[in-house]
């Protein structure tokens, strides 16, 4: 079984350590525990590694936030991967910081990123939500999640980000409803 696991961010290092980013921080996690490196591909940074008898391919879009769905498309499409073995791992403004919550299908929640993966490929797909709160002023969200995290916010963001690396595996070895069960009632 193949599965993609796409971790959406913008690229360069004037985003590296953003909030918006933490779906690229979590895959550089879970490719740092699997011993893989990244490679610059088509539309993308792609690793591949296994998990037991499955075969994994992390993707780090390199076409901004906005334009993800044509990297996730893409790889679906060249990897032969049906959307119930896709997760996308991505920020979210309306859970608390650090929170988690799996989503086997759903809305955009206005996040653009996952408005264009729906656009090219429906919303049938699992969506791993990273809390990055919404401690900003009316008017400067974009502000916000550009911005690195807190002071506070990096000393938990190591236990965090392992906690997401978990789910992700969990995910593929056991299912997206297994998975909810154990993780979103956290």
């Amino acid at each position: 079984m193949k599965y993609l696991i796409a971790g959406l961010g913008n690229i360069g290092p004037d985003y590296e350590n953003t909030r918006h980013n933490i779906g690229f921080m979590i895959l550089d996690a879970f490719a740092k525990a699997s011993n893989v490196v990244f490679q610059d591909k088509r539309y993308g940074f792609v690793a591949e590694t296994r998990l037991r008898n499955r075969s994994l391919l992390l993707l780090k879009p390199s076409t901004f936030m906005n334009l993800s769905g044509n990297a996730v498309r893409y790889w679906l499409q060249h990897e032969k991967i049906d959307n119930e073995h896709l997760l996308v791992v991505v920020d979210d403004l309306s859970l608390p910081f650090g929170s988690l919550r799996l989503k086997s299908k759903g809305s955009d929640a206005g996040h653009n990123g996952l408005k264009n993966i729906q656009e090219l490929i429906g919303q049938n797909y699992a969506r791993l939500r990273f809390g990055i709160g919404n401690d900003f002023p009316r008017g400067r969200q974009v502000d916000y999640v550009l911005s690195e995290f807190s002071d506070e916010e990096k000393i938990l963001l190591p236990q965090k980000i392992e906690t997401a690396v978990d789910i992700i595996r969990s995910f593929c070895l056991s299912g997206a409803d297994v998975t909810m069960n154990q993780y979103n009632k956290r």
